[in-house]
């Protein structure tokens, strides 16, 4: 699994240490700041709203206002900011893990390293740079098929079995410009297997949809039979009775992650500082359970249907990778798919 570089920047280790406050004198600082500002893609809406509710509810005199958007849309609204020297966001959390470099670049993330960021499950550990941002929510790109029309040997085992010209026309699958988990996904392909694999899907004649979601909504509706999708989502999808099922590929399941920050101008800096703890916490792991959300902790249960993040093999790829490949990818995609 490829692993992140990591840049000495700012205090080492030791001086970040000695500076980090106990948790008593975190708590009593952020009540006093009495709120924290959170920027959040990760989520809907609806999630973050009531992630904010539960947090007060552990910590009385702090409260959380939510900005809910896309993760572009977020990153745009925290570049004005810095750009007029309005600082409102506290943390940032975002879909796009390649934001984060570019911000640390402008001096714009604090150094901070959250006591829980130790209980990181093994395959999210080094899908970040220590002491300023770390991975909050993973997501899973599995293979999906509807089991009304795609079953025994026909069931995709590998990545590659969405080529299969018996899916001509009934392959679901999203975008790379809508989608930042599926833009990773393509890139995870194209770094096994080369354009090709898109020239010979692109024969296949899938059907696009946006979201990394838009697959599910294509199966249930049976007008596609197999395609990509986002493990949480599917297993929600399965859970209320649809005809899906999830493949962990044998070639590997594409890993993302949704990772989180304080900004360095936050204008609730303790505030901000205890809820990075909670987002690593357990109590935050066993919200993101109840919302349907994949946990990040190495102590967390899967979500029910779901395996062990440790018992699969994953693919993921560093910050750098996605900031650097991307777009280009999604201009071959154009060039290939028309759109």
């Amino acid at each position: 699994m490829p692993v992140m570089t990591r840049r000495a920047i700012g205090l080492g280790v030791a001086a970040t240490l000695a500076s980090r406050p106990a948790r008593a004198d975190l708590e009593t600082a952020a009540r006093a700041e009495g709120s924290v500002n959170w920027y959040v893609a990760q989520m809907s809406g609806e999630a973050a709203e009531s992630m904010g509710r539960r947090f007060t509810k552990l910590y009385p005199g702090v409260s959380v206002s939510v900005f809910r958007t896309t993760g572009q849309v977020a990153y745009e609204r925290l570049q004005q900011e810095l750009k007029n020297n309005t600082p409102t966001c506290d943390v940032f959390s975002s879909t796009d893990i390649s934001q984060y470099p570019a911000l640390i670049k402008r001096n714009a993330l604090a150094r901070y390293e959250p006591v829980n960021a130790a209980e990181l499950a093994r395959p999210y550990q080094g899908l970040g740079e220590k002491g300023f941002y770390y991975p909050t929510t993973g997501s899973l790109q599995i293979v999906i098929y509807n089991t009304k029309t795609v079953t025994g040997a026909d069931i995709p085992r590998r990545c590659t079995d969405l080529l299969d010209p018996q899916f001509d026309r009934r392959v679901g699958i999203a975008h790379p410009a809508f989608s930042g988990y599926f833009g990773q996904w393509v890139l995870a392909m194209r770094h096994l297997y080369g354009w090709s694999y898109f020239e010979r899907l692109a024969a296949n004649n899938p059907r696009i949809g946006r979201s990394g979601n838009d697959p599910l909504a294509l199966l249930n509706a049976g007008e596609c039979r197999v395609g990509t999708g986002p493990a949480s989502t599917s297993a929600v999808n399965i859970a209320r009775g649809n005809p899906i099922a999830i493949v962990y590929p044998e070639d590997g399941t594409v890993l993302t992650v949704g990772p989180s920050a304080i900004t360095a101008a936050a204008p609730h800096p303790n505030a901000a500082r205890l809820f990075m703890e909670w987002l690593l916490s357990r109590d935050y792991a066993e919200a993101c359970r109840d919302w349907s959300l994949e946990p990040v902790r190495a102590d967390a249960e899967p979500l029910p249907g779901l395996k062990q993040i440790s018992d699969i093999k994953t693919i993921s790829l560093t910050a750098a990778e996605i900031a650097r490949e991307l777009p280009e990818a999604i201009e071959q995609w154009r060039d290939t798919f028309g759109n």
